[in-house]
């Protein structure tokens, strides 16, 4: 299906409205101008295409099988795919340097490393294709009067204010949302933000001879040393992008590293197989943002057939799934089935886009900090990969009834809900079958594989 193709559901007769033009606002409002509609889209920075400036976190994301269906849903799949980069595998590094290896998937199965700002502006290109989107940049939204149906907005470039009048609203201005603000002043509103003690900075493994990799490219690097941990994807000029992950305070945190000699000691002692490959290090973790890390969780999502929150606005997590653009981009393909399924009646789509998508994001949010403890703590231990191991000859053995954890997040669009129940569920079994395991051999011993059969047995 193309994004020039629409549907016959009657399209409104004034524009719909998009507040916020980041990733999940415009494949949004390639979804709605799909449907036949109009689309004015408010984005409060400047065109990042050509302002120079690109403003907010540079994080690489991670592009899975629910974003990609969501992109395929208007057409625009093999677009982003050309800024995309597979990763098949995690690679740990272990403070000696030595290298641990642990598959994604099934053979062939990957995520897909995308620059953030270079996704955005993808998808910004592909906007402008869609006569019926118009996007506004430099709008600021100062206010949302629900009452009245308005916004009053600042224009960063003429200095000036104005009020626009909107019949429906669409919320997909991120984790610290302008039209969320204004519902949380409503009766009934759920609202509350976590906060980790870790905040993490972006650094850089530069680009080796002619923008070749200087180390493995498909794939996601990680230095897991339990309080703490850094990462690394590929960028397609042959660099990383590198996320330190670290404690705000404490012994060795953001706060005790306060000079150049600090870091590069700090680095040299931690991660000494990436400091030779980081010629700019002390001169990126004093000169780039220390960010932080929010989960935020609210309800209800709407307002009547009025206002409607998509993504980080309703659903904000933290990015240790890599499902955090997923769940967004994911949003926008659950609200294009309700609009096949039922109009233009807003009504109707909102409170059936809430229901059941709220579950869904909760245990999303659970499962992005469950993801973080693993990857900074677990994926060290020998006990940890041997497990993942016997996992992986359970669902080659029992492909019906046992699909990982990771692979039910990753590479299927079963409902976060469901795949975050079922790995608790496994996690329970393994708890029972990895005492009698000490080696992949002991797999096939014959008490083993009874116990396997009767856990999955009484499971059915």
């Amino acid at each position: 299906m193309s994004a020039s193709t629409v549907s016959a559901s009657a399209p409104e007769t004034k524009p719909l409205t998009v507040v916020g033009g980041g990733l999940v606002g415009s494949l949004l409002a390639l979804y709605l101008a799909q449907q036949g509609h109009t689309v004015d889209v408010y984005e409060r920075r400047p065109d990042p295409r050509r302002s120079g400036n690109v403003e907010g976190r540079s994080i690489n994301l991670a592009l899975s099988d629910r974003g990609w269906r969501a992109l395929r849903g208007v057409g625009i799949e093999e677009a982003v795919r050309e800024v995309a980069i597979p990763l098949y595998r995690r690679v740990m590094h272990d403070q000696r340097g030595q290298l641990t290896m642990q598959p994604y998937g099934h053979d062939g199965q990957a995520i897909y490393s995308v620059s953030r700002a270079g996704l955005n502006q993808r998808l910004l290109d592909l906007v402008d294709r869609e006569p019926r989107v118009k996007v506004l940049f430099d709008q600021q939204c100062r206010r949302v009067d629900l009452r009245n149906r308005t916004l009053e907005m600042f224009d960063g470039a003429a200095e000036t204010s104005h009020v626009i009048p909107y019949q429906h609203l669409f919320g997909t201005d991120g984790a610290y949302s302008s039209v969320r603000a204004a519902m949380q002043k409503t009766d009934r509103f759920n609202y509350s933000q976590h906060y980790l003690n870790y905040g993490y900075k972006e650094l850089t493994i530069a680009a080796g001879d002619a923008g070749s990799w200087a180390i493995e490219k498909n794939t996601l690097h990680i230095w897991p040393r339990g309080q703490y941990m850094m990462i690394a994807l590929p960028n397609l000029d042959g660099s990383f992008n590198c996320t330190l992950f670290f404690p705000y305070e404490g012994p060795y945190s953001f706060a005790t590293l306060q000079t150049p000699e600090q870091v590069r000691r700090f680095f040299e002692e931690v991660f000494s197989d990436a400091v030779p490959l980081m010629p700019e290090l002390e001169q990126e973790f004093f000169e780039n943002p220390t960010s932080s890390l929010v989960t935020v969780r609210c309800y209800p999502w709407s307002v009547t057939d009025e206002v409607l929150l998509l993504g980080d606005a309703s659903h904000a997590i933290v990015p240790f799934y890599g499902q955090g653009m997923n769940a967004g981009f994911e949003d926008c393909t659950i609200l294009q089935q309700l609009m096949e399924s039922h109009g233009s009646d807003w009504l109707a789509i909102f409170q059936e886009f809430q229901q059941q998508r709220k579950p869904n994001a909760d245990a999303m949010a659970d499962l992005a900090v469950y993801n973080f403890e693993e990857m900074r703590d677990r994926v060290a231990d020998p006990r940890f990969l041997l497990q993942k191991k016997i996992e992986s000859k359970i669902s080659a053995q029992y492909p019906q009834h046992w699909l990982p954890l990771y692979s039910q997040v990753t590479f299927s669009h079963l409902p976060y809900a469901e795949a975050w129940a079922n790995g608790q569920a496994q996690e329970r079994i393994m708890q029972r079958v990895m005492p009698r395991i000490q080696s992949e051999a002991d797999y096939d011993l014959p008490e083993v594989q009874a116990l396997i059969a009767q856990e999955l047995a009484q499971r059915q």
